[in-house]
């Protein structure tokens, strides 16, 4: 059985009061904030019984206020990258801001990330729900937005749901940086990962699909069988993953399947993620520099952690591969699910 408790978290200036509401099971213990609707902790048990914290984020509200890298947060309107930050839906083209080179990410200036959510207590977790203003970010239609977090056992469920008064791209999903040593641990090398997916998406130098969909036949890119993170790495140009991988093609019913396992030998935590939506982007927190201070003083570095963000295909409402699936249209409704397992973690933290 699960226990929900909620308790005031502290003030986020121009934006209002922030809460934390907690969820425990008596083998996990995982903490939201009404803030981004954030992830703020993970805490389970490994093999010999140690407990840590496998979310990497802030000791305080003004971390997560501040923060540049979705430590943790939904993201939208449009998770990962609209190229040049346009689109065109329905003959008309719609500009947005860009926050990451010429592009689009993440929502914009102020996404969902950056949002107080309005939440409720549900079976097991909480429904949060957010309303974005036709034209926020640019983006066109008034979007009713909510997602639930529910955890049952060792599995953390997050449900998405969108509404739309016109036709709008819609991509969520939640940027949770992991390390299954724990959040402080230095580095990602002694874990292995396997995606289950036999193509991926090659990008250009500014990370937007290049149109392609390649197999990861003879590649790095081939995550089918179990690897270690470290070793693999070391073959992938760049600073790293930040790729999405294709767990179906765009023709496929959107079922939940098998998307991703990631194991840490040394703790004997398993990670296990499954997923309704057809792309999972495996990120190895390329771009973090040792600048930001986390939860007890720890520092993030470069390959400190890893993302699994289940969603869409990447710049959907600009690629012809994925085009019939990319908006959301008046009178439909946008749902995805997601379920992260930690099988062999243990006890409360």
């Amino acid at each position: 059985m699960t226990q929900v408790s909620c308790q005031q978290w502290g003030q986020a200036p121009g934006l209002g009061s922030v809460d934390m509401w907690i969820l425990q099971s008596s083998q996990l213990r995982v903490e939201v904030l009404t803030l981004g609707a954030i992830i703020r902790s993970v805490c389970c048990r490994g093999k010999h019984g140690q407990m840590e914290d496998v979310v990497l984020g802030y000791d305080d509200l003004d971390g997560y206020v501040s923060d540049k890298r979705y430590l943790g947060a939904l993201v939208g309107r449009v998770a990962n990258r609209v190229a040049k930050g346009r689109f065109v839906v329905e003959g008309k083209e719609y500009r947005l801001d860009t926050n990451n080179g010429p592009n689009a990410l993440h929502g914009g200036l102020r996404g969902f990330n950056k949002a107080i959510w309005l939440a409720t207590e549900v079976d097991g977790g909480v429904i949060l729900s957010l309303t974005s203003p036709d034209g926020d970010q640019g983006y066109p239609g008034e979007v009713q937005v909510s997602v639930s977090y529910t955890l049952q056992g060792e599995t953390l469920t997050a449900d998405y749901k969108a509404r739309s008064t016109k036709t709008t791209p819609i991509n969520l999903t939640n940027h949770s940086y992991f390390n299954l040593a724990g959040q402080g641990a230095a580095d990602i090398y002694d874990h292995e990962v396997s995606i289950n997916a036999q193509s991926y998406l090659p990008v250009d130098d500014t990370s937007i699909p290049t149109g392609e969909i390649r197999a990861v036949n003879d590649t790095p890119f081939d995550l089918r069988v179990q690897v270690p993170v470290g070793a693999r790495l070391k073959e992938i140009p760049g600073l790293g993953f930040d790729h999405n991988f294709c767990l179906c093609s765009p023709r496929d019913d959107w079922a939940e399947r098998h998307a991703a396992r990631v194991v840490h030998p040394p703790s004997g935590r398993v990670l296990e993620v499954s997923t309704s939506q057809p792309g999972v982007q495996f990120y190895t927190s390329n771009v973090l520099d040792g600048s930001i201070k986390g939860k007890g003083g720890m520092t993030y570095g470069q390959h400190s952690a890893f993302c699994l963000e289940t969603q869409n295909w990447p710049d959907a409402v600009n690629q012809v591969f994925q085009r019939p699936q990319s908006t959301l249209h008046y009178s439909q409704s946008f749902t995805h699910s997601h379920t992260h397992s930690h099988p062999d973690g243990g006890e409360l933290c």
